[in-house]
């Protein structure tokens, strides 16, 4: 199973957790939760207005072995206007646009999608049953 929470936030609201989201998906090969703008194929959506979002700008994919995987998908614009970093405890990445990198087993973290241009980001944490 893995469980996702996503909090949307400004710099204002910094550690707040008000709108916060939840999905889940069976860890069974092919499940697929997504995030981005598009709510008719994103189970966790930010707000339309946030550009720096695609419309599917994350992917988490169950692979044959079922373990999962996060994908940043590459969108219209040949240049991202987001990061996007995977942390983990104390180790912290940077995903490259159009990227896939493993989420660890029996594990949690989070995944920031940060705006380049403002003080705003998408937090989308996870949990991952082993």
């Amino acid at each position: 199973m893995l469980e996702l929470t996503m909090a949307t936030v400004t710099g204002a609201e910094a550690g707040a957790t008000a709108g916060m989201s939840m999905a889940e998906a069976p860890s069974e090969p092919g499940s697929v939760l997504r995030v981005g703008r598009d709510g008719s194929v994103c189970r966790l959506v930010c707000p339309e207005d946030w550009l720096f979002v695609s419309r599917v700008h994350l992917e988490f994919l169950c692979g044959p072995e079922g373990g999962w995987h996060l994908s940043w998908l590459r969108g219209s614009q040949a240049e991202p206007s987001s990061e996007v970093r995977l942390i983990v405890g104390e180790y912290a990445q940077t995903v490259g646009y159009g990227q896939t990198v493993q989420l660890p087993r029996g594990g949690s973290g989070e995944v920031v999608v940060q705006d380049r241009t403002a003080p705003r980001s998408v937090n989308v944490g996870f949990y991952h049953e082993g």
